[in-house]
């Protein structure tokens, strides 16, 4: 286990970093500048304008610390990283795995099994807060559980991948039920997104996705040969599989964002288009709240304790490295407590 650091995100327009001794330093214009110690973090995002000096990408690189750039809607750039990290014979072992048929199927099947769990202890969670919508709430929740059963009798990845994706369609309809008044969400739009609530979690997803990326990396995995997600070049599939069963804790996120309203319709913008994304100050307040949830401490049933739900991602990054050593007999994904 190691100390939960913590993850930089710059996205004021036209923001200056570079590197003083030991710390990186932040500059917009003639305000004072902001100062980090280098040691404590384990990342910097960016997004939109925002230039970053030479000395501190070779630190950077050196040090371990991983550079990613999005777009200001949140739209994946690209990240920069130092020399590869962990065992080539790990990798070695994950190439294989995923080559292995009956192998790829049981680490795809444990992915899925824990985002369906989540995605019923979701509804079961909106179930306890909805006067309205909470018979069928909780009735959503009983079928999710019976895919979830069932799963043990999937033979190949393609049914496998038909269950999750009709397990997904009746979580996003709890969602749906779950939203409070003035906010709606008809169905899933991405790339881009066109709506206010799609926009939130397109942006949500792609923070949690580079934190997958660099936990697989920090345990020596490739993050771009997955199990459940099929291989394409520049897509990291493996870092996908591992944001599935987080997807609902993040949905989670989104939904007492808005029914609290941290977030209005003046924290986005809609192009002519009709693509829609968040705005500085929207971006700033779920960056706000991902960063007070990587904080909150959760318990995590395999290791039965309680750790920093920042930390969860690493942990399972290690618990994946272990079965596909052969260590573990399989996967243990993450869980969410039920309420």
């Amino acid at each position: 286990m190691r100390e939960l650091l913590n993850t930089l995100y710059v996205q004021t327009p036209e923001t200056w970093l570079a590197l003083d001794h030991d710390c990186v330093v932040a500059r917009v214009g003639a305000e004072p500048p902001k100062r980090l110690p280098l040691r404590r973090l384990d990342g910097i995002v960016i997004f939109g304008r925002v230039s970053v000096s030479t000395p501190l990408i070779h630190r950077c690189g050196r040090d371990g610390v991983p550079i990613s750039w999005l777009t200001s809607s949140g739209r994946f750039a690209g990240t920069l990283r130092g020399p590869t990290s962990g065992s080539v014979f790990l990798r070695r072992a994950q190439y294989a795995a995923h080559d292995d048929d009956a192998c790829r199927l049981e680490l795809a099947r444990s992915v899925v099994a824990g985002k369906v769990l989540n995605s019923l202890r979701f509804a079961r969670h909106a179930a306890r807060l909805s006067a309205q919508y909470s018979a069928e709430l909780r009735a959503g929740a009983d079928e999710l559980d019976v895919v979830r059963c069932s799963l043990e009798e999937v033979a190949d990845l393609d049914e496998l991948r038909g269950r999750e994706g009709a397990a997904a369609r009746r979580h996003f309809s709890h969602i749906r039920l779950a939203l409070g008044q003035g906010w709606e969400f008809v169905d899933r739009s991405k790339r881009p997104p066109l709506s206010p609530f799609n926009a939130l979690l397109s942006f949500l997803y792609a923070v949690a996705q580079h934190r997958c990326e660099h936990a697989l990396d920090a345990a020596g995995l490739d993050p771009q040969v997955g199990f459940l997600h099929s291989l394409r070049p520049g897509r990291p599939a493996l870092a996908l599989d591992m944001l599935e069963e987080h997807r609902p804790v993040i949905d989670r996120l989104a939904v007492t964002l808005v029914n609290r309203r941290q977030l209005g319709s003046r924290d986005f913008e809609i192009e002519a288009g009709g693509a829609c994304h968040l705005n500085e100050k929207g971006r700033r307040a779920v960056l706000a709240g991902w960063s007070k949830l990587l904080e909150a401490e959760v318990r995590h049933t395999t290791l039965k304790e309680r750790l920093p739900y920042g930390l969860v991602f690493n942990v399972q990054a290690v618990l994946l490295a272990r079965a596909v050593r052969g260590d573990m007999p399989s996967y243990l994904p993450y869980v969410t407590e039920p309420d």
